[in-house]
């Protein structure tokens, strides 16, 4: 007869061993903090993989943090996040002033603002004129962006310079995109830029008229552009490349999901949009898709756009412009 400590001792044992692979998984998960400067469409690969827990799929625990405008990308230069979903102007300029980040991963290669101007004050646009006609409208008007010197209000004083005049006509109002449509309602401000879902609802009530859209080709120089890039501090993924090969993966897999399975990404969407209806998400989830790349690579072409969109826009001068793009993105983690 066997005794029965033994049996307890081999039955704990046992138990032991069934329970080592999961912890053992648990360990070797690698976390991070991706910082996002806004809530909007643009950033819906990172809410994708938050949702199909993709980042665990690949060795990762990412926390996902809304920090406003370029204190996204100034959070990864101070070390209180590891990663953020910014754009490539904002890298470029950040390197220009001695703070130089990693681009590891491009999620939408076209600008991704739309422009919309309420209809009242919007008579006489005619939707099919030239851009720079339609970007006239602006001049005088009381724009709301989500932060200064971000790429939305980049975007703007791009459009104003292309069109002939100084953006310093434009008057801008800074305010959180909910805060904009209320805004805009109530007649504070004339119009206001920001990338999908924000656009959509007032335009399909048929209280504004749409004046640019990046994501239609407006303009048609900034492609390839560096518009929204994951970047974190180049000695991140030297010292954790396990963080950043999982991040890689997991945007990949992401982008997969949002072009080859589009219902399954616009419900799980839908969930994080709510107080949207299913038709203006609609609207506003395929222009994000048609500017999302299935390749995720970099450019240096992407980023030499996006900085001359910086130069047009007025937020970098000339002589600070970058003589190369070596070092400031890398294809290791998205092949």
């Amino acid at each position: 007869m066997r005794n029965p400590l033994t049996l307890v001792g081999a039955a704990l044992v046992t138990v032991a061993l069934a329970a080592t692979p999961a912890a053992a998984q648990t360990a070797k998960l690698e976390d991070g903090v991706m910082a996002v400067p806004v809530v909007g469409l643009a950033f819906s690969l990172g809410y994708l993989a938050d949702d199909l827990n993709l980042w665990e799929k690949n060795g990762v625990r990412i926390k996902t943090v809304q920090i406003s405008g370029i204190g996204a990308m100034n959070a990864v230069i101070a070390g209180s996040a590891d990663f953020t979903q910014s754009s490539g102007s904002a890298v470029t300029r950040a390197a220009a002033r001695g703070q130089k980040l990693l681009g590891i991963v491009g999620t939408i290669n076209r600008p991704s603002v739309q422009i919309i101007l309420r209809k009242d004050v919007a008579a006489g646009l005619d939707p099919k004129a030239p851009l720079e006609e339609r970007v006239k409208a602006l001049r005088g008007r009381t724009i709301a962006v989500d932060a200064v010197n971000s790429v939305i209000h980049a975007y703007v004083r791009y459009l104003a310079k292309r069109a002939g005049f100084d953006p310093e006509e434009i008057r801008i109002a800074v305010l959180q995109p909910p805060n904009m449509l209320a805004a805009l309602q109530t007649k504070q401000v004339d119009g206001f830029a920001m990338a999908p879902p924000w656009v959509q609802k007032p335009l399909l009530d048929g209280e504004a008229v749409m004046v640019a859209s990046g994501p239609d080709g407006d303009p048609a120089e900034l492609a390839p552009f560096a518009n929204t890039l994951v970047a974190t501090k180049p000695d991140t993924c030297a010292k954790r490349k396990a963080l950043c090969e999982g991040v890689g993966r997991a945007f990949r897999e992401a982008a997969s999901v949002m072009l080859d399975r589009p219902n399954e990404a616009l419900a799980l969407l839908k969930k994080r949009f709510p107080q949207f209806d299913d038709r203006q998400l609609a609207v506003a989830f395929e222009d994000i898709r048609k500017i999302t790349p299935r390749d995720l690579r970099l450019s240096a072409e992407a980023f030499e756009k996006a900085e001359r969109f910086n130069v047009e826009a007025g937020l970098l001068k000339p002589d600070e412009t970058l003589k190369s793009y070596d070092g400031f993105f890398t294809d290791q983690f998205v092949k």
